[in-house]
């Protein structure tokens, strides 16, 4: 049986090729997420479960409507946006560099927009949340663009644009401490907390802008996306195969920067998701490419998984779901690490 089915229109004008077992597996990835999202909108005891299905449908009381529609609805939609972002840009970065250690995360593009909201917070002083996602996105896209150029060289080869990344991150973390020790202890307290990464009070002011740039980067994603698996064969061969390598791995960048961009403004940056969700998605698809669709659908479900994690963890207060991200992503990178080390043997 063929692991692609080809879906076209009556006319047969337009055609698209559909992997059989992504497709289950992105379904499958959905499903899992909206079981997360039920439990975690239902903890606590003023809202169980069964009255959260209820008030979905719209049978709940007064109270039970502005417990799920104003607490705890914003809070399960930012995590779903913000996790679905990192992961459409991780697989991306990833895809581009040809290194499962290339994302968002490693190559400055997260500690550029971090610097970006940072200088925001601290400098300007009260600042609105849409001027911190202009800094975050105006700062992110310039580290981008940073790591680009130092790494151009008759082209990007993935080795050395992980090392420049890793590089400017760097001097961008040390731009943030600076910042941090000339600021006011309790605006310096505040920015903190946010580098850490928390979806804790989130409302729908925060999930308005997030919910609006992917509405358009997503789709630009998938859709540039499809051609990620003709690049992972080289550039020679995506020329030859009519692929100008160059304007689409700059636009492809662009996209990941705006995505990433995106979800730190909203949420600070979340480490581990966009590390691992692309390379979840790898495993489960078995599919070519970067798989921008399963790796959204994934990353949705890590960080949905990881804030309802850290919303029952038994802790004298509650930890922003950072905390926990960055915990899992040091093991994973440590296990990440130890299996190239061991295939580099072999």
């Amino acid at each position: 049986m063929s692991v692609y089915r080809i879906l076209s229109t009556p006319s047969r004008r337009i055609s698209v090729r559909v992997h059989l077992r992504a497709s289950a597996v992105v379904a499958v990835l959905l499903a899992a997420t909206a079981a997360v999202v039920l439990v975690a909108m239902g903890t606590g005891s003023a809202v169980p479960v069964g009255d959260v299905v209820r008030t979905l449908l719209g049978g709940g009381d007064a109270m039970s409507e502005m417990v799920v529609y104003e607490l705890r609805a914003p809070r399960a939609a930012l995590a779903l946006l913000v996790g679905a972002a990192l992961g459409a840009g991780g697989a991306i970065v990833q895809s581009l560099s040809r290194n499962p250690l290339g994302s968002p995360d490693v190559v400055g593009v997260n500690a550029g927009a971090a610097a970006g909201a940072v200088l925001v917070i601290l400098v300007v002083g009260a600042p609105t949340p849409l001027g911190v996602a202009a800094g975050a996105l105006a700062c992110g896209l310039a580290a981008a663009l940073a790591v680009y150029a130092l790494s151009y060289t008759r082209g990007v080869q993935g080795t050395r644009l992980i090392l420049v990344g890793v590089a400017v991150t760097a001097m961008l973390h040390s731009v943030i401490a600076y910042l941090l020790t000339r600021a006011d202890l309790y605006e310096s307290q505040g920015a903190k907390v946010w580098l850490v990464g928390s979806l804790a009070g989130a409302g729908w002011e925060r999930v308005g802008p997030v919910a609006a740039a992917t509405a358009v980067l997503l789709p630009a994603a998938l859709v540039l996306g499809r051609s990620l698996g003709t690049m992972e064969m080289g550039d020679d061969a995506a020329g030859a195969l009519g692929l100008r390598v160059e304007r689409l791995r700059f636009a492809l960048l662009l996209v990941a920067v705006a995505l990433s961009g995106t979800a730190v403004s909203a949420a600070g940056p979340i480490a581990f998701v966009a590390l691992a969700a692309p390379q979840l998605a790898r495993r489960l698809t078995r599919a070519p490419g970067a798989g921008v669709a399963a790796a959204s659908a994934a990353g949705a479900l890590l960080l949905a998984t990881a804030d309802l994690a850290v919303q029952r963890l038994p802790t004298p207060g509650q930890l922003p779901v950072g905390v926990l991200t960055g915990g899992l992503g040091g093991l994973y990178l440590a296990w990440l690490l130890h299996r190239e080390w061991r295939a580099g043997r072999s």
